[in-house]
């Protein structure tokens, strides 16, 4: 096999991977080279997370940065009359799916050398990155719109990481950390290629639930892609390896209000992004839509846009049987229920619906879903 190496997936151009970086020499959203993937007896069954899944991953020196991420619930539930089984990503330190992402790409880059990092995140990403930088001794610099509500970066803040309020647009503060990234490294969730190793070990997770078998179908909550495209790697990892004989369809759930990925695949008209209640998959020029189009392709799979009262009344009900979880990933369960009335997956097939921020993340919206006043 070729040195791994980091890979601009749309000229096929590499560089080392020795050298730490964040993107091409032109900005180019970069991949990895394709890994091997690994069988049942390369999994470490004494390590109680995802870096049990080690084999499969960047080769890493040294010890990882780990809390114990991974190793999530598969929990089933009825929804919209059919079983589901519900992949419970909030049980992680910070309490979402990114501290996958956070756990492999901050141990990699700490052992290039990388003491500093900057993200831009005012959600569940900055949390991630805050938390596993401090548990890793490195500093972490997150960068947040200026009208971000103070009690969003309380838990960043809490961490230890320095805040930085950005006047403007999400964008805005996008565009800002671009220009900090020549000051201090950007580790960015959306940007780095490391970042999608780690939400890979969710297909490896998956399989390892399921008897060493892959779902019929994945439905996942999806803003920049990081899932789809942590799916596509892994399985697809999986597959080469002769431990699975086929994909998993792979389905996008986005917010109506907020859906390129979902407008790009439907071949629907583009459409200006409004708020919308599942804000955490609100990202109006994902990076990767080229990319993420593609696994949803490859995959057979498909993308669903939801309504705000679709959304919402999917948070309650999966409140109501117990399960407590944000309105972005409530998404995927109410894209469970369409995809049914539709159709396109039936009840007897085994579909995984990931969930992937704890509810109390989301007090005030799930407060406002109640008709309740804080």
């Amino acid at each position: 096999m070729d040195a791994l190496a980091y890979l601009d997936p749309r000229t096929g151009r590499t560089w080392p991977l020795e050298t730490p970086r964040w993107c091409g020499d032109a900005q180019e959203p970069l991949l990895l080279t394709e890994l091997p993937g690994l069988a049942p007896g390369d999994i470490d069954p004494g390590l109680r997370s995802l870096w049990r899944y080690r084999a499969a991953l960047p080769p890493l020196a040294g010890d990882p940065i780990t809390m114990g991420e991974g190793c999530t619930p598969l929990v089933p539930r009825l929804l919209a009359g059919a079983k589901a089984l519900l992949k419970c990503e909030w049980f992680m330190p910070t309490g979402s799916f990114k501290d996958r992402g956070a756990s492999v790409m901050l141990s990699l880059l700490r052992a290039q050398g990388v003491e500093a990092v900057l993200e831009d995140s005012s959600g569940n990403g900055g949390a991630a990155i805050a938390a596993y930088a401090a548990a890793g001794g490195m500093r972490a610099k997150i960068m947040v719109p200026a009208s971000t509500s103070p009690a969003k970066t309380v838990q960043s803040r809490a961490s230890g990481a320095e805040i930085e309020l950005v006047p403007g647009t999400r964008q805005d503060c996008a565009d800002a950390a671009l220009r900090e990234s020549a000051n201090i490294f950007y580790a960015s969730h959306n940007w780095h290629p490391f970042f999608l190793q780690g939400t890979k070990t969710l297909a490896y997770e998956l399989w390892e639930d399921l008897g060493f078998r892959a779902p019929d179908n994945v439905i996942v909550p999806c803003g920049a892609g990081s899932n789809v495209l942590g799916c596509g790697i892994g399985f697809s990892e999986l597959l080469r390896a002769g431990q699975i004989d086929r994909l998993p369809r792979i389905f996008a759930a986005q917010p109506a209000h907020c859906a390129p990925i979902a407008r790009e695949f439907l071949e629907l008209e583009p459409a200006a992004p409004q708020p919308t209640i599942a804000e955490g998959t609100a990202i109006a020029q994902p990076i990767r839509l080229r990319e993420c189009i593609g696994v949803l392709r490859l995959t057979q799979g498909g993308a669903v846009m939801l309504s705000e009262a679709e959304i919402g009344q999917a948070c309650l009900d999966l409140a109501r049987s117990g399960i407590y979880v944000e309105p972005t990933c409530a998404q995927a369960a109410a894209a469970f229920g369409k995809l049914l009335a539709a159709g396109t997956i039936s009840p007897e097939e085994t579909t995984v619906v990931v969930l992937t921020g704890s509810g109390l993340k989301a007090t005030p919206r799930i407060a406002e879903l109640l008709g309740l006043s804080l």
